[in-house]
């Protein structure tokens, strides 16, 4: 028989082990706690206003950029927060779209056996990789889009239908006006959406069955495409359109988007493109050659090779530097301070904080909802990262 231990509380490691998780977490909790009261003591020392009262205060200012509607001297600071926020995420989620499809195509084409074209990749990666980020932000803005046209010289981006209009103001675009019958075009193409995900699930297991390939990208185009138009014509075409006209000194109607926008939307994605290029080129090159060549050697060709063997197994390699350049991202956005861009940060952090004075409950709200958004980005990204991790290689 095996001898009976005797418990020792001094040695034991379960009993270290949950007294420096308690010491630790007293620790941080002594620090937390004495950070407030001390920032609490010296902002009532100085007079100066605490708490989030003026979250409900009107706010006398506006800004050029909202999605939302707001009035000065009516809107409140909360809405200031809410614009603010809804335009970061805006610009994030734009550039965040942009830089990976960008990044994907920059990164295969790196990889290129034609010498010109991987040169030519190389020499984008190196360009705007190492130039640092508030430089490209401040020369697309300043050495671009205020060097466009005049508003009478306006270009005219639909080719004479005067629906895309771009010149130094910024970009205008006609906006839709759904009528009553609309949403049964949108209903339509929900449905071909969604049947279209069905069918090439479907096909994918039948070719892991049988492996017998189906052809569904044309399949699904067509049902997404053609059938939301049947149905937008035999009811009637029920969508107007507000377009932009020369009224004066501007164009009025229709949507417009400020320089300040359509610079940092072009900074940011060319920018990170140039990042996620090169963890792409590092996925691929991690994938083992033999994958390559057994897959030329059953007939598929370089563009199925690459989409159907390469890239998938690549995946496990590309997606952890990807949820770093994402968060960059939003974080970067940030930068549009520089040019007047109405961001969190421009129009919260400072512009209300000038008028409000409540310094630190307006910096920890934006510090707050940067991490939120981070966070999500990350936990989101994190579990596609353990579903491909399942990839065998």
């Amino acid at each position: 028989m095996r001898p009976k231990e005797e418990f020792n509380f001094f040695q034991d490691q379960r009993v270290r082990s949950a007294f420096y998780q308690i010491l630790t977490a007293g620790l941080v909790g002594w620090m937390v706690w004495y950070l407030i009261t001390n920032t609490a003591h010296n902002l009532e020392v100085r007079g100066m206003n605490t708490g989030f009262s003026f979250i409900n205060a009107s706010a006398g200012f506006d800004t050029d950029f909202k999605l939302i509607e707001y009035k000065p001297g009516i809107g409140t600071y909360g809405d200031i927060f809410i614009i603010g926020a809804l335009n970061t995420l805006l610009i994030s989620f734009l550039s965040i779209i942009a830089s990976t499809v960008l990044g994907f195509i920059i990164g295969v084409l790196r990889l290129s056996s034609n010498w010109l074209v991987s040169k030519v990749a190389l020499a984008y990666v190196e360009i705007f990789r190492n130039i640092p980020l508030l430089i490209q932000i401040v020369f697309w803005y300043i050495g671009v889009f205020s060097l466009l046209p005049v508003v009478k010289k306006s270009l005219d981006l639909s080719f004479g239908a005067e629906r895309v209009i771009l010149n130094n103001r910024g970009l205008y675009f006609a906006t839709p006006i759904p009528g009553d019958l609309f949403w049964m075009t949108l209903v339509t193409l929900a449905a071909a959406v969604i049947g279209a995900i069905i069918y090439r699930r479907r096909a994918h297991k039948r070719q892991d069955a049988t492996g017998e390939q189906t052809n569904t990208l044309l399949p699904s185009l067509a049902a997404i495409i053609f059938l939301p138009l049947i149905v937008f014509f035999a009811t009637g075409m029920p969508l107007e359109w507000d377009i932009p006209t020369l009224q004066g000194f501007n164009f009025a109607g229709g949507t417009s988007v400020p320089p300040a926008f359509l610079a940092l939307l072009v900074a940011l994605s060319i920018y990170h493109a140039a990042h996620i290029a090169e963890s792409v080129r590092a996925g691929i090159l991690s994938v083992n050659r033999g994958q390559n060549d057994a897959a030329m050697a059953i007939g598929l060709k370089p563009g199925k090779v690459m989409g159907l063997v390469i890239i998938p197994q690549a995946m496990p390699a590309i997606v952890p530097p990807l949820i770093s350049n994402w968060m960059n991202t939003v974080k970067n956005s940030s930068l549009a301070i520089a040019i007047g861009y109405s961001d969190i940060v421009s129009l919260f952090m400072q512009t209300a904080l000038n008028q409000a004075g409540y310094a630190v409950e307006m910096v920890g709200m934006t510090m707050a909802f940067y991490m939120f958004i981070s966070l999500t980005i990350s936990f989101f990204l994190n579990i596609y990262n353990k579903r491909v991790q399942l990839v065998e290689r």
